[in-house]
């Protein structure tokens, strides 16, 4: 019923922002077949196939791509597909002979995407690296933290998840949208560190009108503003306002009870230092649920700091359905939402290979090449 019914992509696996890739993808309706490593499949993993939250809604394949029957497979795969994508290094899947020449002479429409943390040219596109690296060298990391500290790293959802796999997946649906009316792939680049230099562009617009200070903790936006930042409450918990506009920072004042400060000086910086401790104080004399009481109704801009575990029950999550249960694991519903053709959750994940044969015949793959490839190794059939 997605928005994606009816398209195919192969996604050559990987971890992180590969992997949120292809579950975006899929949640809306593609058909994503996803590609293992058979090595890695007989191996295991640490983490059990049906707590893998990010596989969901499609297939697994375990397959050898050191043997030719396994390339010829997946280039056989990309004559039916409308976007392939893979993680590894510049070169290695040319190595393999699954380069986006190959793949695109068997299919002249193939989006093939690449999603690396460097780029594909470039003094460090050979490089390792992960998240915090992409997010330090995009000047991302350098913002995060209080002043007077260090750089705080904010998860890995800046550059895998953000500037990684969101922007694969925009970049795919982008060259498959124009190759439906162009009939020609492309190559689409995903840097993730060109994904997270993106997502800071307004930061950079402020800081050419010399309207934010390169030092952490200093701004309206990085918890530099006492009113837009969290605070401790009375029982060790903590909860964040947000009251950036002068009507909700009124309204906040007069919730608190703070009548003797006036909201017109709300961005004198010089004023933020004992504004902060007086809501440090304040929030410091209730308990969290206390503070719910009195300004979740409001638009005072509040909210309590919730875990993950409490976040699935909050009433606002509840009504809206933002969490569902998949096979005993509750975990986020697909986003966004659309009002004609909704996103699903097909499946859970599963171990690389179940369900592979089905999923390969319904590729048009003959059911007795699959089978013959099962024998000899080279592809997993957990179900065979």
């Amino acid at each position: 019923m997605g928005p994606l019914k009816g398209v195919r992509i192969i996604e050559i696996a990987g971890i992180g922002p590969g992997q949120l890739c292809g579950m975006l993808l899929a949640d809306m309706g593609a058909e994503v077949l996803r590609i293992e490593r058979i090595a890695a499949a007989e191996l295991g993993v640490s983490l059990p196939a049906r707590f893998d939250l990010m596989n969901r809604s499609r297939t697994a394949v375990a397959l050898d791509l050191k043997r030719a029957e396994g390339v010829e497979l997946v280039l056989e795969l990309c004559g039916s597909a409308d976007a392939l994508f893979e993680g590894f290094r510049p070169g290695a899947m040319e190595r393999l002979g699954l380069g986006p020449e190959a793949c695109m002479a068997r299919n002249p429409r193939l989006v093939y995407g690449r999603m690396t943390g460097w780029g594909q040219a470039g003094p460090l596109a050979g490089r390792a690296g992960h998240d915090p690296n992409y997010i330090a060298l995009a000047g991302v990391l350098s913002c995060i933290g209080e002043r007077g500290g260090g750089p705080v790293y904010p998860l890995n959802l800046v550059g895998d998840f953000g500037g990684g796999g969101t922007y694969l997946a925009l970049g795919l649906l982008a060259g498959i949208l124009e190759a439906s009316r162009s009939g020609q792939g492309q190559v689409v680049d995903a840097a993730m560190v060109d994904g997270a230099a993106s997502l800071m562009t307004a930061f950079h617009g402020l800081v050419a009108a010399g309207m934010w200070r390169e030092e952490r903790g200093s701004n309206i936006l990085d918890g530099g503003a006492p009113f837009l930042r969290p605070y401790e409450t009375a029982d060790g918990q903590h909860v964040v306002i947000g009251a950036l506009e002068p009507r909700f920072f009124r309204l906040l004042l007069e919730k608190m009870g703070f009548d003797d400060i006036d909201p017109v000086a709300q961005n004198d910086r010089s004023q933020w230092p004992a504004l902060r401790r007086r809501f440090e104080d304040a929030f410091r004399t209730r308990t969290r649920q206390e503070w719910c009481d009195l300004l979740q109704d409001t638009d005072a801009c509040f909210a309590p700091v919730l875990s993950l575990t409490e976040a699935t029950r909050h009433p606002h999550a509840t009504a809206r359905r933002a969490y569902v249960d998949v096979d005993g694991i509750i975990q986020p519903a697909p986003a966004p939402r659309f009002s004609r053709t909704p996103s699903a959750i097909s499946r859970p994940p599963r171990p690389a290979g179940a369900g592979a044969a089905q999923a390969l015949t319904g590729w048009g793959i003959d059911a007795a090449k699959v089978q013959a490839l099962g024998r000899a190794g080279v592809l997993k059939l957990a179900d065979a």
